[in-house]
């Protein structure tokens, strides 16, 4: 199962919203259940930086099936996943990515953002990726 386009163009929607309340500019990722990008928005004024995170925070949280922060987590020196940040072509460890899934508890995509404090693109991702579906994976032993 895939996020749908109407699905993704939801998220986006849902997530350029957040992004506004927050008074932010931002980059806004969503990619299906393969990592491959589905639907991009870059908000006017958000950092060219910002497009190349947003999409590796979203490949990042769908392909190991939890948030990129907790990534992060896992990934610090002395950590389990140190350095794993260098594998899959690069990926990044910071909060921001955000696996979406379905009630059932299956991988659809994720939705990575980028353009402000990670706390922020956090709240944003979030969003996006609540709007269709939830962003909570079943318990695994890696997860935080």
């Amino acid at each position: 199962m895939h996020v749908t386009i109407n699905e993704a163009e939801k998220a986006l929607a849902a997530g350029a919203k957040k992004a506004e309340e927050t008074g932010t500019q931002m980059c806004i990722a969503v990619t299906d259940s393969g990592g491959i990008l589905k639907a991009f928005k870059r908000m006017d004024d958000a950092w060219l930086g910002s497009v190349d995170i947003a999409m590796k925070k979203a490949k990042t949280a769908v392909c190991f099936g939890m948030t990129s922060g907790q990534i992060g987590e896992l990934s610090q020196p002395g950590g389990p996943l140190y350095g794993i940040e260098h594998s899959n072509d690069g990926l990044i460890t910071f909060p921001g990515g955000v696996p979406i899934v379905n009630n059932d508890g299956v991988m659809l995509g994720a939705v990575g953002v980028s353009g402000s404090s990670v706390e922020n693109d956090h709240l944003v991702a979030q969003a996006a990726a609540e709007a269709i579906g939830v962003s909570e994976l079943p318990a695994h032993p890696w997860r935080t």
